[in-house]
C-alpha cells in the first residue's frame, strides 16, 4: 500500500524539445535545448548543434592560368598546319584576311621548314600528352589538337588523288577546301577561347578520340 502511495505521489517525467526552427542546428549562436521536467524541478539540458562540413576538391578538369595558356597554345598546332586549305576563301572575304592577318608571321615560321608540323606533333605526343606532371587538362586539349591534324590526312589525300582543273570537280574541290579551313578556324576560335576561360572545350568528331588516348 505505502508503495502504491509513492507511486500515485510521484510527478511522471515529461520530455519536451523547444520549438526552433531548424536552421537552429547549423547555427553557434541559437542552441538548441532539451527540457526535461523531473520532481517539478526543470532542466535544460544543451544539446550541441550539428556541423555541416563542406569538403571541395579540385577536379582533373580544372585549370590554373599556364595550363589555360599552354592548352589555348597548342589549338594553334592544326590551324598553321592546314591554313593552306583557305586558299580560296580567304581571298573571298576580307574580314577572314584581316582575322588572319595578325598570324602570317607566326604561320611562316612554321611552314618554313617542311618537317617542322612532325616534329611539333612528336612534341606534344610525347612530352605533353604522355607526361603524367601535366595535368589532365593540358594533356586532353593537347589531344584533341593533335587528333584535329591527324585528321587533315583524309581531305590532303582527295586532293592529291583527284586534283581537278575545273569544272564541276573544281567547284567540288573549293567547297571542301573552304569547309576544312572554316571548321579549322572554328576549331581555334572555340576551343582556345574556352581554354583561356578555363573551361574544357570538347571539339565534334575528335573528343572521344582523344578522351581515349589521355589515361
Amino acid at each position: 500500500m505505502a508503495t502504491s502511495n509513492l507511486l500515485f505521489t510521484m510527478t511522471p517525467l515529461s520530455f519536451s524539445n523547444k520549438p526552433h526552427n531548424p536552421t537552429f542546428l547549423y547555427s553557434k549562436s541559437a542552441p538548441t535545448f532539451l527540457t526535461v521536467t523531473k520532481f517539478g524541478h526543470n532542466l535544460r539540458i544543451p544539446i550541441r548543434p550539428r556541423r555541416v562540413i563542406t569538403s571541395q576538391s579540385k577536379g582533373s578538369n580544372s585549370a590554373d592560368g599556364p595550363d589555360r595558356l599552354i592548352s589555348a597554345v597548342c589549338y594553334f598546332y592544326p590551324f598553321f598546319d592546314g591554313v593552306q586549305y583557305g586558299k580560296y576563301i580567304i581571298t573571298q572575304f576580307s574580314p577572314i584576311q584581316t582575322l588572319i592577318q595578325p598570324l602570317i608571321p607566326a604561320i611562316k615560321v612554321f611552314k618554313g621548314f617542311p618537317l617542322n608540323g612532325f616534329l611539333v606533333f612528336l612534341t606534344l605526343y610525347f612530352v605533353v600528352v604522355r607526361n603524367r606532371n601535366f595535368s589532365r587538362y593540358v594533356r586532353f586539349n593537347t589531344m584533341q589538337a593533335i587528333v584535329l591534324d591527324v585528321l587533315l590526312i583524309f581531305p590532303d589525300l582527295l586532293e592529291r588523288s583527284f586534283n581537278p582543273r575545273d569544272g564541276l570537280g573544281l567547284d567540288l574541290m573549293m567547297s571542301l577546301d573552304s569547309t576544312v579551313f572554316l571548321f579549322l578556324l572554328v576549331s581555334l576560335i572555340y576551343g582556345s577561347s574556352s581554354c583561356l576561360l578555363g573551361q574544357l572545350p570538347r571539339l565534334p568528331i575528335v573528343a572521344e578520340a582523344a578522351e581515349r588516348q589521355v589515361l
